[in-house]
């Protein structure tokens, strides 16, 4: 599959890169940031996926969290795709800014007209990581996933779903329990159809409770002031419990800190070495 080179920068010894490809489960052109440590010029390094959040693209990341310097430290590869599919002509789809672009969830669509291409789980899962195994060098025996908010949720229900695939996993304010919040419930009946109980299969909170896969340490770092957390779109505590319950090792830290909109990079910035140090640990990087 070819890859097109978008931009290519110098950081930390390493190069932060954007490349463009045409999806065969998305049926469109793709973007996606890479930086690659120095380490990558002389050997085979591991993968950490990062999943964004509503309304973000592949710039997001890579231009405001500041996680390079750490990457480089640890000689960790980190890829960083879009959120949706892009361009496809769907009626209604740039309608909302939490459906449609920028709003993929991270589920593979059922229902007309999006199931054609909202495949974003299983481009993340499948397609993504073929694609950099390919064209870079990694060490496909080590892959971690992390993400905020919607892409929290990602990165659990990636973790959660496919047992030994991912070393470890984290997120920042994550959707813990989309079925139950207004989030979840808008974007899982428009994508999966009006049978609540097909949604399950994307709901981190009722995935940990059949969990039985290999030890996942879990770290979640949540902003305190965060206004979705008050307003019920994130339910960590029900995540929480369930994990608890199961004896699933998760650390939940709420911080003195908001995280939504444009501010919530700020909050990312202020923890992103501890996740990185978090995944490094279960990398062997």
């Amino acid at each position: 599959m070819a890859l097109k080179q978008v931009s290519s920068n110098k950081c930390f010894e390493g190069f932060q890169k954007v490349f463009e490809h045409d999806s065969a489960e998305l049926k469109c052109k793709m973007k996606f940031g890479i930086y690659l440590p120095p380490k990558a010029e002389t050997g085979k390094c591991p993968v950490l996926y990062w999943l964004s959040g509503l309304t973000c693209t592949e710039q997001n990341f890579i231009t405001k969290a500041g996680f390079q310097q750490a990457a480089a430290e640890h000689g960790l590869i980190v890829v960083a795709p879009d959120t949706s599919p892009r361009g496809c002509k769907i009626e209604g789809e740039d309608e909302s800014w939490d459906f449609g672009t920028g709003a993929g969830f991270y589920v593979d669509a059922t229902e007309d007209p999006w199931k054609t291409n909202y495949r974003m789980y299983s481009y993340i899962k499948d397609e993504l990581p073929k694609l950099i195994n390919a064209n870079f060098p990694t060490d496909p025996e080590r892959m971690s996933i992390f993400g905020h908010s919607m892409g929290g949720h990602g990165a659990l229900i990636l973790a959660l779903k496919n047992p030994g695939k991912y070393k470890s996993v984290s997120a920042f304010a994550p959707i813990c329990n989309p079925i139950q919040c207004q989030w979840g419930k808008k974007a899982l009946g428009g994508y999966l159809g009006p049978d609540a109980s097909k949604w399950e299969a994307y709901d981190a909170t009722q995935l940990v409770k059949s969990y039985s896969g290999s030890r996942l340490d879990i770290l979640i770092d949540q902003g305190k002031d965060d206004q979705f957390l008050s307003a019920g779109q994130l339910l960590p505590d029900n995540f929480i419990a369930a994990c608890t319950e199961r004896k699933i090792p998760v650390v939940f830290r709420l911080q003195q800190a908001s995280c939504f909109c444009s501010p919530c990079y700020f909050f990312i910035a202020s923890f992103i070495n501890d996740h990185i140090k978090h995944h490094a640990k279960y990398l062997n990087a």
